[in-house]
Parts: structure tokens; C-alpha cells; sequence
């Protein structure tokens, strides 16, 4: 094959980075092994010839993670005076000027010392990878400061150092870190986690089973939709219009008419035994005057919002267009639609759309639901 010289010049010299890949661990509570993962990783690609350092490390004293630790070059850290007391920080400007091809990082939701480069090591990361330095970091899930609240509900502990939701979005590569909460406990008894004299206090508050299991739960929920995303930028890039229904994702579509409550809760229903994601569709078609639309509508749509469903809202001329554009950019495997008890030309135009629907989508399953108006 014939290359353009262009194309060569690619090959011998691949385009440089413009920023650094951000690789994180996430655990569901401490100990479950996030930073022992990370530094084994880390050790990998120094076997592999790649230039790795420790930026910051927190031990916390565990004999196995200060094994691995040892195996690593560290930049010294910078000595800040804060209240009378010397603090370790990370020193982010004597990575830069040393720059590694990887950083670990650890700990990522902590927070500086006052006199830091940065108030937060999430941070001091973002400046790494802008200087074209790799990071591998840890976080555990109840440090991501959407979840923080739901944590607090669960667990009666108020977490005080989060992260943004976006600085996790911005991994390039999320790994779940986990450990069975019956696994996690078994090594708290031992004391591979905390000191003898505080395993005791923590089994009976926050690393009480039934807490373990809520955290876990939304570990994994937190990877899953991190994965969806991936997945979606994927198939997008690639320009693929085929639906891959590795998860189900039902769309319900609705009117301002009273009856669409009804559709909205059948698929409610239906999404939960599924355990799929819901969305309702709205197409403003400027058709639904006569229904005092607004009032209605927004009714429908709160309901909606309380049954946790994510809301969809397109103006179109054509109803069946616009829907068969959002179940191919949304990837929805099943569609909803009412018929009411209509008769005559309604009934034709019903059934004319419907048809169109089916013509315009991609491979979707459909529902047609029936129901006499209230």
C-alpha cells in the first residue's frame, strides 16, 4: 500500500499527548486495597522501563503498602508550617521540574495545607497531567460530592473532603478496587486496616455490614455509569447507529394529556424490573394547545421526575422523527407509546406515525399501550 508522506512522518514520530492520562482506583471504604492496587500498577510499568515516581503515598502505616512503597522513587515532599505544626505536601512544582512519565498520587479528595500551590490534591493532579504527566490516584466513593449526602444518610458520618463529580469523569481508565464486605471486616479484625484499639469502634459504626453493602452499591453503580459514558463516546466516534443493548434503556413518550401519567407509571414499572434506565420523551410539535398544554404538561413531567426518570424535551414538526433521533442518540432498546381509544382520522394519523416511527429507528423493541382517557 502506497503511503503519503504525511502518513510516514506520523509513524516515525507519533503526535506528543497535549495531557497526561488519568488513571483512577476507586474503593467503597478504606481498605479495601486502593493504594496497594495503585502502587502494583505503578511497580508494573517501572518493571516495564517507564519512569515512575511517588508524588505522595499515604501508608497509614500498613506494612504491605509501605513494602511496595519502598520500591518506588519518591520526590520529598515540601515542609509547610501551618499553626505552629510542619505539614508534608505534596510538592507539585519538583515533580514538574523532575517529570516522570507517571505520578502517584494518593488520596485524591485530601485537602492542603493553607500556603499549598493549590487548596485541594485534586488540583495539584489536574496541573500534572496538564504539564503531560501521567497520574495514577486512589478515592473512595463517599469523597465524590454528589454522593457524599447519600453517604451521610447511610452512614450518620458527614464526610468533610470531596471531589468534584467532574474530576472523576475525567479518568481516562476507572478501576474498581473491591473486596466482599464480609472480606473487609475479616481484615479489620486482624488489624490490617486500623490500630487494635480503634477496630472495635469502627465495626459498630461506620464499617457495620449493612453499610459496607449500601457503599459497595454505589461503588459499582458509580463504575457502571462511568463505563456507559465510555461506551457512548465510543460508539459515537466510530459513528455507530446500531443499538448494542448491553443495558436496557426504556423511553416512555408522552403528551399535556392527563392519561400520560399512566404510560409514565407502566413504564416505571417496567424499568424497575428491568433495572433500566427511564427517560420521557417530550416532542413539542405545537400541536397540544388545545389541552391548555403547559399546566399539564409539567404535571406529566414532574411526575416523571419523581419516579426518578430522566426527561427528554425536542420540538419537532414530526413527532415520530424527532423520537427516532433521540432513541439513536440515546441508545433506548425499548419505546412506549400510548393509543387512546381514538376512532376515524385520529385513529389514521395515530397509526400513520407509528408507521413512520418504525421506519425511521434503528432496531428498538416498541410497546403500544391502550388506555380510555381520564
Amino acid at each position: 500500500m502506497t503511503r503519503k508522506p504525511e502518513e510516514w512522518l506520523n509513524i516515525a514520530s507519533p503526535p506528543q499527548k497535549a495531557r497526561g492520562t488519568f488513571k483512577l482506583f476507586l474503593g467503597y471504604a478504606p481498605g479495601v486495597g486502593k493504594t496497594y492496587s495503585m502502587l502494583s500498577e505503578a511497580i508494573r510499568r517501572h518493571t516495564r522501563g517507564e519512569d515512575v515516581v511517588i508524588g505522595v503515598v499515604e501508608t497509614h502505616r500498613r506494612k504491605a503498602v509501605e513494602e511496595l512503597a519502598g520500591k518506588l522513587e519518591h520526590v520529598p515532599q515540601r515542609k509547610l508550617e501551618y499553626k505552629g505544626t510542619i505539614f508534608d505536601e505534596m510538592d507539585v512544582d519538583a515533580i514538574i521540574a523532575r517529570h516522570p512519565a507517571v505520578a502517584v498520587v494518593d488520596e485524591l479528595a485530601h485537602t492542603n495545607v493553607p500556603g499549598s500551590t493549590h487548596r485541594k490534591r485534586y488540583e495539584d493532579v489536574q496541573e500534572l497531567l496538564a504539564a503531560k504527566i501521567d497520574v495514577l490516584s486512589t478515592v473512595n466513593i463517599q469523597h465524590i460530592e454528589s454522593i457524599a449526602p447519600m453517604v451521610r444518610n447511610i452512614t450518620g458520618v458527614t464526610v468533610r473532603e470531596t471531589v468534584p463529580d467532574w474530576v472523576p469523569m475525567t479518568a481516562s481508565e476507572t478501576v474498581m478496587v473491591d473486596l466482599t464486605p464480609e472480606a473487609l471486616q475479616a481484615r479489620m479484625q486482624r488489624g490490617d486496616v486500623y490500630t487494635s484499639e480503634r477496630v472495635e469502634q469502627a465495626l459498630g459504626n461506620f464499617f457495620r455490614r449493612g453499610n459496607l453493602i449500601a457503599l459497595r452499591e454505589l461503588a459499582l453503580r458509580q463504575v457502571v455509569e462511568q463505563v456507559d459514558r465510555s461506551l457512548e463516546t465510543y460508539m459515537a466516534d466510530k459513528e455507530i447507529q446500531k443499538n448494542w443493548a448491553v443495558r436496557e434503556r426504556i423511553a416512555v413518550c408522552v403528551s399535556a394529556t392527563p392519561d400520560a401519567q399512566y404510560l409514565i407509571a407502566r413504564a416505571a414499572r417496567m424499568a424497575r424490573r428491568l433495572d433500566a434506565e427511564l427517560m420521557v420523551i417530550h416532542v413539542d410539535s405545537n400541536r397540544e394547545r388545545a389541552y391548555d398544554g403547559h399546566k399539564s404538561l409539567d404535571a406529566n413531567l414532574q411526575f416523571a421526575t419523581n419516579l426518578g426518570a430522566q426527561i427528554v424535551r425536542v420540538k419537532s414538526w414530526s413527532i415520530a422523527d424527532a423520537v427516532a433521533q433521540v432513541v439513536r442518540e440515546k441508545h433506548i432498546t425499548q419505546v412506549i407509546f400510548g393509543r387512546s381509544a381514538d376512532k376515524g382520522w385520529k385513529k389514521y394519523l395515530y397509526l400513520s406515525a407509528a408507521h413512520r416511527f418504525l421506519r425511521e429507528s434503528p432496531e428498538v423493541d416498541v410497546h403500544i399501550v391502550t388506555q380510555e382517557r381520564y
